[in-house]
């Protein structure tokens, strides 16, 4: 299956070497100061940003995972880009203006203003947990087809990927994460359309027999438009897409971090709207890629070696049917999806360490010398953490599926809070009525989280969720929030 040549090695090799050297050149900028490895004292251009963004929020499962869904599917994973406008509305409106107002780094110092530091330990500590895991994960998934491609073992890759990654966002900061991640993007998009274009005109008979096969298998149907809430139908993925497309545009540390990095609020408005708005397109390209190839093969069926899976049918072509240079241009791209959202989980994780923790339980610690060396050890243990837990994934599959799923339970009130600390600014909150609210919500997720984990014949099995599991961050929101609410108006009264 390997068909890599060497003018595909020197292609991937050069691009790698090329984005750690200009991480790297950043370090005399970012060790002036704390404000500069974290925010880059504000003086980052909003394209630079927003491809930041985009970058950040196509990750390696993104590359890889959309292609396999439309091969098996069809379309319907596009419609979760479709509520990407709504949630960069409601960023730009609300969230965006009130960081910048705040001035703080840290996306969760506004919960405790409102809450308390209660709030704000409890989401932060869940957001570096998740971020761990996150990193664990696109270093995995990273590594998987590209040990198919260049046949090299899954834990080399793993370690290998960590390694470089660290190095530049460690002595770089927030800079060099944002310029890597621009170059990244770019060659991510790149990669993209190279792939889209050579599947469309490698048909036996034509671009035409693309569409043909396509359409006849139901490939570009958005998914069903009926009601059910058990099913990934079109409105299940989009009310999945919109709150979750809220969560990362309005309260990610990821996200709001970017936005303290340029000059002015405008500039981070554009940003945020520049880099959500371009995923849509080339999320269509994605999932284009898994139609098109479905067809390619059923075209072509002695290509593909039979029992492929569809997650590994994407990887599969890129060896195989890819002109040479091309192959080693889209396996950087796949690195530069990983590698940009790792070392952004690398960096925003050790703002958080310094802002939320370290300044709060040791405030006498604000010298310079010592923010820069609790960012630097922060940097190297979440670096180090994500590649240990990217070697756990490897072999520990059921523990690892619970720990998803209590993942998501941690992660899933972090919403909840934020809107009713955005509508009840005008009431006197007593801590207990929301602390009630967040393990209601919690309970919620972890109902719905955990309940295809129960097994038919089991007594609980009447009691599991009906849902579809993309409900379960829509369920622990509403929950939290109605909740919340509803006890903050019968106790507190209005300011």
């Amino acid at each position: 299956m390997n068909s890599i040549t060497f003018l595909d090695y020197t292609v991937f090799f050069i691009f790698v070497a090329a984005v750690v050297a200009f991480g790297c050149s950043f370090y005399f900028k970012s060790r002036k100061g704390s404000r500069s490895f974290t925010a880059a004292d504000g003086n980052l251009p909003s394209w630079a940003v927003g491809m930041s963004i985009f970058a950040t929020f196509v990750s390696s499962i993104s590359f890889l995972g959309l292609p396999g869904d439309a091969y098996k599917g069809n379309f319907n994973p596009f419609v979760f880009s479709l509520s990407i406008p709504l949630a960069i509305w409601l960023a730009a409106k609300v969230f965006v203006p009130l960081y910048r107002n705040m001035n703080s780094i840290s996306a969760y110092q506004f919960l405790e203003d409102k809450f308390g530091y209660w709030a704000r330990f409890y989401v932060a500590a869940c957001y570096i947990l998740t971020q761990v895991a996150r990193a664990g994960s696109i270093l995995l998934l990273l590594a998987l087809p590209v040990s198919v491609m260049f046949g090299w073992h899954i834990p080399t890759v793993i370690v290998c990927t960590g390694i470089v990654t660290l190095l530049y966002t460690l002595l770089g900061g927030i800079a060099a994460v944002v310029w890597t991640d621009a170059i990244q993007g770019i060659v991510l998009i790149c990669g993209a359309v190279a792939c889209a274009l050579v599947i469309t005109f490698s048909m036996p008979e034509g671009a035409g027999q693309l569409f043909e096969i396509a359409r006849a298998h139901g490939k570009f149907s958005l998914g069903s438009f009926g009601l059910s809430l058990t099913e990934s139908t079109f409105w299940v993925v989009f009310i999945y897409g919109l709150f979750v497309n809220v969560q990362n545009y309005g309260i990610d540390q990821n996200y709001v971090q970017r936005y303290m990095t340029t000059k002015t609020t405008r500039e981070a408005v554009r940003s945020s709207v520049f880099g959500g708005l371009l995923y849509i397109p080339v999320s269509l390209v994605f999932v284009y890629i898994g139609a098109a190839l479905f067809s390619y093969y059923t075209a072509r069926p002695e290509l593909l070696p039979a029992g492929t899976s569809p997650d590994m049918v994407f990887p599969h072509f890129i060896v195989t049917g890819l002109p040479t240079g091309i192959t080693g241009l889209v396996i950087a791209s796949i690195f530069a999806a990983g590698m940009s959202t790792v070392s952004t989980s690398i960096n925003s994780g050790a703002t958080i360490i310094l802002t939320d923790f370290v300044r709060k339980f040791r405030p006498s610690s604000g010298s310079n010398q010592k923010d820069m060396r609790t960012l630097y050890i922060a940097s190297f243990l979440i670096g180090f953490g994500g590649v240990v837990t990217g070697l756990l994934m490897m072999s520990i599959h059921g523990v690892l599926d619970a720990w998803w799923k209590l993942a998501s339970i941690f992660s899933g009130g972090m919403l909840g809070l934020f809107l009713l600390a955005l509508v009840l600014r005008n009431r006197q909150i007593k801590r207990p009525a929301i602390a009630t609210a967040v393990i209601c919500g919690i309970v919620a997720i972890a109902w719905m989280s955990l309940s295809p984990l129960i097994n038919e014949g089991s007594p609980f099995y009447r009691l599991s969720s009906p849902l579809h599991t993309y409900l379960t961050i829509v369920v622990g929101t509403t929950v939290i929030f109605m909740v919340g609410f509803v006890l903050t108006i019968a106790t507190s009264p209005k300011r």
